[in-house]
């Protein structure tokens, strides 16, 4: 599909919004509409907007004036421009293709993040008539997001100049999912690596430990995830969190979460292990309990392992337990779907997290051109979810998207109340600091005084990370230089 563009500033934003109509589509920028192809011709100026859409040999085109004096408040000339070339590049594709997708044209991953800061700016109602009238977002998503907003400020309060969170990248899985594009390698393909691996990386939390103790950084919550933590074995993971121990001071810690997210990875003996830690929340996760779906999908656990892991975890003194689903999995249906949910509300966990599928270009489901869900059927799924668990008496607590997620719709985590996850709101609002060590890890630092954040990356892959571990110490020491420079 090609892209004319007369202001290329805006090819961020109309590339986004085309992918939610056309996920895997190749867009290509051009300087002039292509014969015989779909695509889009766009045009705008201070005084004119037009849209000319090219599918399936059929043509929509939309043209209109420009009228700043309509401008509100919090917009410039060209946001606005670009919002109103948007909101006509929509309407001629929801005509195109019958589809409405509830999130308009707002593309952005973090949407409730959004709508706090035009909620402080506005007022709840404003913000609120801002998403559905300028953004066309769905009522029920607008809602959405303002109910997420509202959960979130008092634990986004929570964090001062000092405050910290740490994450431990543990990039290794039983196997690897087809949906899955992350750095983890399956254990069959990486095993010899794990023993250098977690040697460097227990190098790493210690030299990183000394960092946060010379600056005197107050530690907020600790997550570890990969990858799946206990794909290591019992011996390798108590290593691992031992150097967490011996090296960060955890007396002001609110929350220490890893992840057990596969079933088929789960003992008593790593269950102990965290327990042991102080680790206090766990994940596990089932992603469905359609055993057809889990084959599909490239996952070695049964259903029933997810039930026996559930009630080892209980067993073992665990209180605080996510349970992660996604909608629109390959070959699942609503009627699976809803089984899935009311399977995972029968456990009772603390926190649920509700995914949407994201289609990864280096996922084998998009490589291989397997079988997918829709965004349609998502957004019902979606909507099922939302149903139970309010009715179960979860509340939404915090929200992200992906890019090419189905329907550019939403991953939501739902909690009992008082049992939602700091780490997860810290992260995703980037309301503090979060210091990352091990491959892929990427450290983000946040100006206390400001919005600016600054990334430091480690390697992606282990084996990069093993083969260059001296230059990984070296980065780190530019959060030694960045609170310097804040005078903290």
């Amino acid at each position: 599909m090609y892209l004319v563009l007369n202001n290329r500033s805006f090819q961020y934003e109309t590339e986004n919004l085309l992918r939610v109509f056309f996920v895997n589509e190749n867009i290509v920028l051009s300087d002039a509409p292509i014969p015989g192809e779909n695509g889009v011709n766009a045009f705008a100026d201070k005084k004119t907007i037009s849209v000319r859409l090219i599918l399936n040999s059929k043509e929509y085109a939309s043209e209109d004036s420009v009228d700043f004096s309509l401008m509100n408040e919090d917009d410039t000339e060209t946001g606005y421009t670009e919002r109103k070339l948007e909101l006509m590049l929509f309407e001629l594709l929801k005509k195109a293709t019958g589809y409405t997708p509830s999130w308009g044209i707002l593309t952005g991953v973090r949407p409730a993040k959004l709508m706090t800061r035009l909620v402080e700016k506005f007022g709840k109602k404003q913000a609120f008539s801002y998403f559905v009238d300028e953004l066309q977002v769905s009522p029920k998503k607008a809602s959405l997001a303002l109910s997420v907003a509202e959960t979130e400020k008092p634990i986004i309060d929570m964090s001062d100049e000092k405050s910290f969170s740490l994450y431990i990248s543990i990039p290794f899985c039983p196997t690897r999912c087809s949906y899955c594009s992350f750095v983890s390698h399956s254990n069959e393909k990486a095993k010899k690596l794990i023993p250098d691996y977690v040697r460097l990386l227990c190098r790493e939390i210690e030299y990183t430990g000394k960092i946060v103790k010379q600056l005197g950084l107050r530690l907020e919550s600790v997550y570890m995830g990969g990858g799946t933590p206990t794909a290591l074995d019992a011996d390798s993971l108590k290593t691992v969190t031992d150097a967490i121990t011996d090296h960060f001071d955890l007396s002001c810690c609110h929350e220490y979460t890893i992840e057990s997210g596969r079933p088929d990875s789960i003992t008593e003996e790593k269950l102990q292990v965290i327990k042991n830690c102080g680790a206090e929340r766990i994940s596990i996760n089932p992603q469905t309990f359609n055993d057809d779906v889990l084959r599909e999908i490239g996952r070695r656990h049964s259903s029933q392992m997810t039930t026996d892991s559930m009630l080892l975890a209980r067993k073992c003194g665990f209180d605080n337990i996510n349970m992660d689903i996604i909608a629109g999995l390959p070959t699942d249906t609503l009627e699976s779907f809803e089984n899935t949910v009311d399977k995972v509300l029968s456990f009772s966990p603390e926190n649920i997290t509700v995914h949407t599928l994201a289609l990864k270009r280096s996922s084998s489901l998009v490589t291989e051109d397997k079988a997918r869900g829709d965004g349609e059927t998502a957004d019902k799924m979606l909507t099922i979810a939302s149903e139970k668990l309010t009715g179960n008496g979860y509340i939404p607590y915090y929200m992200y998207r992906q890019s090419k997620c189905l329907g550019n719709l939403e991953n939501v985590g739902w909690a009992k109340k008082g049992r939602e996850c700091l780490y997860n709101v810290f992260m995703m609002e980037e309301c503090h600091t979060v210091i990352a060590v091990g491959a892929g890890a990427v450290t983000k630092l946040k100006n206390p005084y400001g919005n600016e954040i600054e990334r430091i990356f480690n390697y992606k892959y282990p084996y990069e990370y093993i083969s260059n571990f001296s230059e990984i110490e070296k980065r780190k020491d530019r959060i030694i230089t960045f609170y310097r420079d804040l005078n903290l």
